[in-house]
């Protein structure tokens, strides 16, 4: 049997359903893939709450995993069982095993383990999308990031540093402060409160080229604010809620800015993007620059404590499900 689970109605945690259902059977150009690690994303729970909507419901959350291929659809070229593979932004993940279209995975390198995988597609992906696609951040140039001490958050401070960017991350606390710096950001803030004073400071008054922000709502003003004249501001994420009723004169306002909400499937949709984007990943993983932390792990059949942890606010690095 396969151990999933579902979410039959938005809501809360306690949605989340643990089920058992048949192994499910490759259609043409799919692929069975039995996981061995799952990562669990803050945007897992904007799919469970109802704020982005599943195609239908029941639905299987998730977005990332990996795993070992077990069966093959017809049509399907350069894969077969007992190949290593692992996939990003594609819905479907929390099961022990899935069907996913063979363009979506890519092989993962034997010195490259499940956890990591699990911990950094997503995120990893992101990351490569926010600093070398969205933005190519420049050596020598100051960034904002936000949440820098969560999965997304290390592994940018950790890619940026290489890149010789100067971060100034934004946390909640010192033990996440002390965590941001560990990984490569220059400066620390710690709340919201006076971000752009403190930006201001500490860029002699220069202010930023781009700010990334995946708290959104609540940090939208005050992120526009660190910017500087035909800066580019990236909101990436609703931590705090939606961003909404932008009024675009805002824009004009503080200086000429550019806004822009990306996001990882546009720019891997074809699977060019993603093989290229995934091997620069990789490279960077086993050369040691990219080192993921996996901040916490949780059985599958404990999802639902898994999407309380990261609510709350109180997880660092990368969360993971195992099957």
């Amino acid at each position: 049997m396969n151990t999933v689970i579902r979410v039959h109605e938005y809501g809360g945690p306690e949605v989340l359903r643990l089920e058992s259902l048949p192994v499910p059977t490759p259609a043409p150009n799919e692929i069975v893939l039995r996981q061995e690690a799952v990562g669990g994303n803050f945007i897992d729970t904007y799919f469970r709450s109802g704020l982005y909507k599943f195609p239908a419901l029941p639905a299987i959350p998730g977005m990332e995993g990996a795993g070992t291929v077990t069966a093959v659809g017809v049509n399907v070229q350069g894969m077969q069982p007992g190949m290593r593979v692992a996939y990003p932004a594609t819905p479907g993940g929390y099961a022990t095993f899935r069907t996913i279209a063979a363009d979506r995975v890519v092989p993962l390198p034997d010195t490259i383990g499940f956890d990591t995988a699990a911990a950094i597609m997503l995120r990893g992906l992101s990351v490569h999308m926010l600093l070398r696609e969205v933005y190519r951040v420049q050596p020598g140039e100051d960034i904002l990031v936000y949440a820098a001490a969560g999965g997304v958050g290390l592994l940018m401070c950790q890619w940026a540093r290489h890149l010789g960017a100067r971060v100034i991350g934004v946390v909640s606390t010192e033990a996440k402060a002390e965590l941001a710096r560990a990984n490569g950001a220059a400066d620390v803030i710690i709340g919201t409160e006076t971000v752009a004073d403190q930006v201001r400071d500490l860029t002699d008054g220069r202010m930023l080229k781009v700010v990334y922000d995946s708290i959104g709502k609540a940090t939208f003003e005050s992120s526009l604010s660190c910017l500087a004249p035909r800066g580019l501001m990236v909101s990436y994420g609703n931590a705090s809620g939606a961003v909404t009723g932008v009024d675009v004169g805002t824009l004009a306002a503080h200086g000429s800015l550019y806004l822009t909400r990306p996001l990882l499937m546009t720019y891997i949709a074809q699977r060019s993007a993603l093989l290229h984007a995934a091997q620069e990943l990789f490279d960077l993983v086993e050369k040691g620059v990219i080192k993921p932390l996996i901040g916490q792990s949780f059985a599958l059949k404990d999802a639902a404590q898994a999407h309380i942890a990261l609510e709350s606010r109180k997880t660092t690095g990368s969360t993971i499900l195992l099957p």
